[in-house]
């Protein structure tokens, strides 16, 4: 059997681009791709990611049937298969595609189609299982739930949806463990070392933040070389006289928490002993826990918490961030990891199972049902009343996702009461609620059906003869002239 068959009509499908797709892009943010790792573009179309990548100083090849056949498409590290699954019409063949770069896969296979939603950008007519457009291509569009069950049934393993739209594939089920762990527990980076001085000082940091004195094998290389001449009691009684107990006794918390958090998850993907976890994770256990298994007990017992819609109600109510409307609570992507264990759970199992989507400033986490809206307001921070950009929502109890897009148009919803959705001790609070109190003293509350979206809160503004600087709340010149 060839190495695969592509039909002519399919290099129509490839796009010129003059930065990186979303999935290497993606893969770059999340480290998977960096300066160490090898990368192959398997039906690389007309190469820009190929060429961004090396620009980036990173290795990389590709292969592409049309653009680049007399390339070898070698093993790599990573392996991108980018927008190639949904333009083959044969179901066979779009198997033996996944499977071809599964095989040159040796770390990560990265996975990316267009998605359901596209459909209405997608002109033409039913053909078996997508369209076939008038350009005499295919799309078969997938769900973000059917993408990633695609990808387990054709790689044997579990997998990560790691946007929407973008699956990741493990060789290794501990390379798997190792980005849940960087997702879901905080990452504890370490302050730069150039010697010994600063090296403890990173050290101390860390103990102060995670809770516990870290293990050599956790350090970086090189500050591991710099602290090589100091016996391990020596360096942990330097720390310990440093540390400040009450940071230590916080950073204890934390990492208790996260450490549910990853093993609650975990259970969601289908949970694996205590050896296949981080060396980090393991020494969270083996610091914070009585065994693995009281810990396992523990993650359980707030996994079956979900459940519980008076129990999430309740943890809805004492969160000490966020906006708690009669149907869901809304949170701040800054004040995210500061909602109560539960609600962050809630928040990674509809991440975990559809992907969160890489744009996204408020959290909506509804207790009436499950279900868990990412929204976008790209100018929260400049504009006094932002406006919706995008909504991406996954229902958990289904798995099924739908996205709906505001850019066009042109009545769109916004926000009031800003500072309702971050943590009371955000610098920007005090700056938002003044607004908000200047806005309810000039009567803009008094009709909130009407002030949801643009047109509504600007006749609210010409009614009360305000307008806003900025995040100043004004009267209108021309109220003034007229006085």
């Amino acid at each position: 059997m060839p190495d695969l068959y592509w039909d002519s009509d399919r290099r129509l499908t490839a796009i010129g681009r003059t930065t990186l797709s979303v999935a290497a892009r993606q893969a770059v943010v999340d480290g998977e791709v960096n300066a160490a790792s090898s990368v192959l573009d398997y039906g690389s179309g007309r190469g820009d990611d190929v060429r961004g990548l090396r620009e980036m100083r990173f290795q990389a090849h590709g292969w592409d049937p049309f653009y680049a056949p007399n390339e070898i498409p070698r093993a790599a590290d990573v392996v991108l298969l980018t927008y190639v699954l949904n333009v083959i019409e044969d179901p066979t063949e779009r198997r033996h595609a996944l499977r071809r770069a599964w095989d040159l896969t040796a770390r990560l296979l990265v996975v990316t189609t267009r998605l359901t939603w596209d459909r209405s950008k997608v002109r033409g007519q039913q053909y078996e299982d997508g369209v076939l457009t008038s350009r005499r291509t295919f799309q078969h569009l997938f769900s973000p739930a059917e993408l990633r069950t695609f990808v387990e049934q054709g790689t044997g393993v579990r997998c990560v949806s790691a946007a929407p739209g973008i699956v990741y594939a493990f060789k290794s089920d501990d390379a798997r463990l190792r980005y849940l762990a960087r997702k879901i527990v905080p990452h504890a980076d370490w302050l730069a070392s150039e010697d010994t001085g600063s090296a403890i000082a990173a050290v101390v940091d860390y103990t102060e933040r995670r809770g516990r004195l870290p293990r050599l094998e956790e350090m970086p290389a090189e500050m591991a070389k710099l602290l090589a001449h100091l016996q391990p009691n020596e360096l942990h009684r330097i720390v310990r006289k440093s540390a400040a107990p009450e940071k230590v006794d916080a950073g204890a918390r934390t990492s208790t928490l996260s450490t549910l958090l990853f093993l609650a998850v975990e259970l969601f993907n289908g949970r694996g002993p205590y050896s296949s976890l981080p060396i980090s994770l393991q020494l969270d256990v083996r610091a914070f826990f009585s065994s693995y298994k009281e810990a396992c007990r523990r993650a359980d017992r707030l996994l079956l918490k979900l459940r519980d819609d008076s129990y999430l109600r309740g943890a809805m109510q004492a969160s000490k961030v966020g906006k708690l409307t009669p149907t869901a609570l809304y949170v701040h992507r800054r004040a995210a990891d500061q909602m109560p264990t539960v609600l962050r759970l809630y928040e990674h199992c509809a991440s975990i199972a559809a992907g969160r989507p890489p744009s996204w400033t408020v959290a909506k986490l509804r207790h009436q049902g499950r279900a868990v809206s990412w929204l976008d307001y790209p100018e929260f921070d400049t504009d006094p009343h932002p406006k919706l950009h995008s909504s991406y929502v996954v229902d958990l109890t289904t798995l099924k996702t739908s996205y709906k897009s505001y850019e066009e148009t042109l009545n769109r919803p916004l926000l009031h009461r800003k500072h309702e959705f971050l943590a009371p001790d955000d610098p920007d609070v005090p700056k938002y609620r003044r607004l908000t109190q200047s806005e309810v003293r000039a009567g803009l509350y008094r009709h909130p059906h009407l002030i949801g979206t643009e047109d509504g809160w600007k006749g609210e503004l010409l009614r009360s003869g305000r307008e806003l600087r900025g995040h100043r709340l004004v009267r209108r010149k021309e109220v003034n002239q007229a006085k």
